[in-house]
C-alpha cells in the first residue's frame, strides 16, 4: 500500500489497536475482510452514521472486502454502549422495517456490486444453549463492570439486565462468523470491538483489528448525533433541509464537520480556515461544505440549487450567523409547537401560532409544519422559521 493511500485510511481515525498487527495484515497482500455493523434501531441512517461509512467506502476502493453487517438479532438484545440505562426492547417488526432502510440507504455510499451484505441472525438463530453458554465463558463480569458505562450504573446503583453484559459478546461471535480482519466502530465501541478480539481467540482466530472514529456531535454541538435527540441530519432529507441544517450549525462546529464529512484535502480546509481568519464570512464557508454534502447524497448541480433556494428565503440579510438562539424549558416532555412559537416570543399567542400553522407559515429545519398537534421532543435544537423573515434557533434541554 502507498504512504498517500495509508494517510487516507488513517485520516481522521482516532485509534488502531494494535497499529503493528494492521501493517502485518497488510503485508499479507491479500484483500483484507472489513467489517461495520449497525443496529437497525431506528429507520434513518444520518451524517453521523456516514463518518464510519466513509472510512468503509475507501477501504473499498483501495481493494478489500467490505462488509456491512445489520444486526437485526442484536438489535433485539440493544446496545448498553454510552447509556446510563437500559434500553427498550424493539420488536421483530420494528427491526425488519428498519433493517429494510438500511440496505437500501447504504448503498448512497457502497459500492452495491462491491459489498458484502450481512445479517447477524443468520447465525444467531442457529445458536443453541449450549453455545450461548460456552461464548459467555469469554468474559467474567469483574471485567464487564470495569467498563465505564457499565460501572457507572453500578455504581449509582442503576439496574443492569443480564442481556446487556451478552451484547459485546454477541458483537464479538459477529467477527468470528464473518472472519473479519478489521472492525470499524465509534469511539463508544472501543470496549465491544476490543472484546471481539478476545472472542475471536477463544474461537481460534486471528483477532482483527481495531479502527476506532470520532463521534460526530449534532447540530446543538453538544450531545453526539441521534435520532432520538432531534439533532440528527438524515441521508435521506431531502436537499433543502440538508443544506438548511447545515447551516445552522455554529461556526465552531463547521470545522469539526469539514473534518469528519468533507472530502476535501487538509491544505484545502486549512485554506479556508485562513480566509476566515482574513474576515471571509463564515456563512460563505459553510455554503461550500453544504453543497458538497448535498450534491453527495441528491446529485451533482443539487447543492448550487439548494443554496440559491437558502439564499433567496434570507435575502432580507438574515445570514445563519446572525439567527438568534435562544433556550426555553418546559417541564412537559412532549411539547406543543404552538406553546414553544408562543415561549420563544415568535408569536404573541398560541392562537396566533395556530392560526400560522394552518396557513403554512412556520418551519422547522425548513420543513413546513402543518399538524397544530405537532410535538416536540426535549433534548432538541432545531432551526425554527414564521413568515418569511423571523428565524430562531430553539433549544430545549
Amino acid at each position: 500500500m502507498k504512504d498517500s493511500e495509508l494517510a487516507l485510511l488513517l485520516r481522521g481515525v482516532e485509534e488502531v489497536i494494535p497499529k503493528e498487527e494492521f501493517h502485518k495484515k497488510l503485508d499479507k497482500k491479500r484483500p483484507l475482510r472489513i467489517k461495520l455493523g449497525f443496529d437497525p434501531t431506528a429507520p434513518d441512517l444520518h451524517l453521523g452514521h456516514t463518518v464510519i461509512l466513509n472510512k468503509l467506502k475507501l477501504f473499498q476502493d483501495l481493494g478489500h472486502q467490505v462488509i456491512f453487517l445489520i444486526g437485526d438479532f442484536t438489535g433485539l438484545v440493544g446496545d448498553p454502549s454510552g447509556v446510563n440505562e437500559t434500553r427498550p426492547v424493539l420488536s421483530e417488526k420494528e427491526i425488519k422495517k428498519n433493517a429494510k432502510t438500511y440496505e437500501r440507504q447504504v448503498f448512497k455510499i457502497l459500492d452495491k456490486k462491491k459489498t458484502e451484505i450481512r445479517f447477524n441472525s443468520e447465525w444467531m438463530n442457529k445458536f443453541s444453549p449450549e453455545e450461548f453458554i460456552r461464548l459467555s465463558s469469554v468474559q467474567t463480569v469483574a471485567r464487564m463492570l470495569e467498563r465505564d458505562d457499565f460501572h457507572k450504573r453500578y455504581t449509582s446503583q442503576k439496574p443492569i439486565s443480564i442481556h446487556e453484559f451478552l451484547y459485546p459478546l454477541l458483537q464479538g461471535y459477529d467477527s468470528v462468523a464473518l472472519n473479519a480482519d478489521v472492525e470499524l466502530g465509534g469511539t463508544d465501541q472501543k470496549f465491544n470491538l476490543l472484546l471481539g478480539r478476545e472472542v475471536q481467540k477463544f474461537y481460534g482466530k486471528e483477532p482483527q483489528v481495531v479502527f476506532t472514529l470520532p463521534l460526530l456531535e449534532g447540530l446543538d454541538g453538544d450531545k453526539k448525533m441521534s435520532k432520538s435527540l432531534g439533532n440528527y441530519i438524515a441521508i435521506e432529507d431531502s436537499q433543502n433541509e440538508i443544506f438548511g441544517k447545515i447551516m445552522s450549525i455554529s461556526d465552531e462546529l463547521m470545522w469539526r464537520y469539514f473534518e469528519l464529512l468533507s472530502f476535501k484535502k487538509q491544505n484545502e480546509i486549512n485554506k479556508l480556515k485562513k480566509s476566515q481568519k482574513e474576515g471571509l464570512n463564515p456563512r460563505d464557508i459553510k455554503f461550500l461544505l453544504a453543497e458538497e454534502i448535498v450534491d453527495r447524497f441528491h446529485g451533482e448541480g443539487s447543492g448550487t440549487k439548494a443554496r440559491e433556494e437558502f439564499k433567496s428565503r434570507f435575502q432580507q440579510g438574515n445570514s445563519p450567523s446572525e439567527i438568534k438562539e435562544i433556550e426555553i424549558k418546559l417541564m412537559e416532555k412532549d411539547i406543543s409547537l404552538p406553546k414553544i412559537l408562543k415561549e420563544a416570543g415568535m408569536v404573541s399567542s398560541t392562537s396566533e401560532a395556530l392560526r400560522l400553522i394552518k396557513q403554512g407559515g412556520v418551519r422547522i429545519e425548513g420543513e413546513k409544519i402543518l399538524d397544530s398537534k405537532y410535538k416536540i421532543n426535549q433534548n432538541s435544537s432545531l432551526l425554527y422559521q414564521v413568515g418569511k423573515r423571523k428565524f430562531f434557533r430553539i433549544k430545549i434541554p
